[in-house]
């Protein structure tokens, strides 16, 4: 028993040193110079530039207008994970609850159509949403931003596969006390959803802040460059004997992940109990 619970432990420390250790070692080549990484590689000791490379990536202007930091680009992407978030809760929390509330004619057939556009990432849709956010005056701004990656189905099929397990006495009881549809909403699905809107939150915060094409394709205005922008940017400067700042695009990196761990920290036991649970 106790050789067993050796291995499982010792199995689970090679999985967390396995994941963790990309993330180690970026964090101590961020503390070294670029001419040092450029010339040994990456490094396993900090060096002696932590101050001055995460002083520089967060608080120096930069870019081609030298007028861009490292912080404006944090809150870009904090923006537009909040925004792809809570937008996305809302308009997926407003459809499931009228396919699942509201007993109109063909209601099953219009989840079914919303929900096949997780076949139509937004990969694949690129050009017509570019060519609709161009002909709206959308481009740099944060609404071109975040409202086309909220067309997909996925907060959808969540919220209607749980307001469906939501007991129908709880609607008869709302109907008997005067509440109409509205009210319902918001005094009772909503605060019964709180679980389920903080696992659907971080899932979607998660994807905003990653976002990479989209923000590239929707953005020439360095003032609303991402971190993830950012980093491929630093890494795109390469005149003459000119290198590029390896330890800054590591340093931003190290930066970029830490808002989407405090999220998945602090959410963690709502995440877990808004996947699993199922008796309400």
């Amino acid at each position: 028993m106790y050789r067993t619970k050796f291995f499982d432990h010792l199995i689970l420390i090679a999985g967390v040193i396995f994941m963790l250790g990309p993330l180690v070692v970026a964090f101590t080549t961020s503390t070294h110079s670029a001419a040092e990484i450029h010339t040994n590689g990456l490094m396993l000791s900090i060096g002696d530039d932590f101050t001055s490379t995460y002083d520089k990536v967060l608080f120096k202007s930069g870019g081609f207008t030298g007028q861009v930091t490292g912080l404006t680009m944090a809150m870009n992407s904090l923006i537009l994970g909040l925004g792809f978030a809570v937008g996305k809760i809302v308009l997926s929390m407003l459809a499931a609850y009228a396919i699942v509330y509201f007993r109109f004619r063909f209601a099953t057939l219009a989840f079914w159509l919303i929900f096949t556009t997780l076949l139509l990432p937004l990969e694949v849709r690129i050009m017509p949403t570019y060519k609709v956010m161009s002909d709206l005056s959308l481009l740099n701004s944060y609404q071109g931003l975040i409202l086309p990656l909220l067309a997909s189905a996925t907060g959808t099929f969540f919220f209607r596969q749980f307001f469906k397990s939501v007991p129908d006495e709880l609607l008869e009881a709302a109907r008997i006390d005067g509440a109409g549809p509205f009210k319902f909403f918001i005094d009772v699905l909503v605060p019964l959803s709180r679980t389920m809107i903080a696992a659907v939150f971080i899932i979607m915060f998660v994807y905003g802040w990653n976002q990479y094409l989209w923000p590239m394709l929707m953005t020439t205005d360095e003032g609303f460059y991402t971190l993830m922008r950012g980093i491929k940017q630093i890494l795109q400067v390469w005149v003459g004997s000119q290198i590029p700042d390896y330890n800054e695009a590591f340093a931003m990196a190290v930066l970029a992940l830490l808002p989407p761990v405090i999220v998945v920290v602090v959410f963690q036991s709502w995440f877990i109990k808004g996947l699993t649970e199922s008796d309400k």
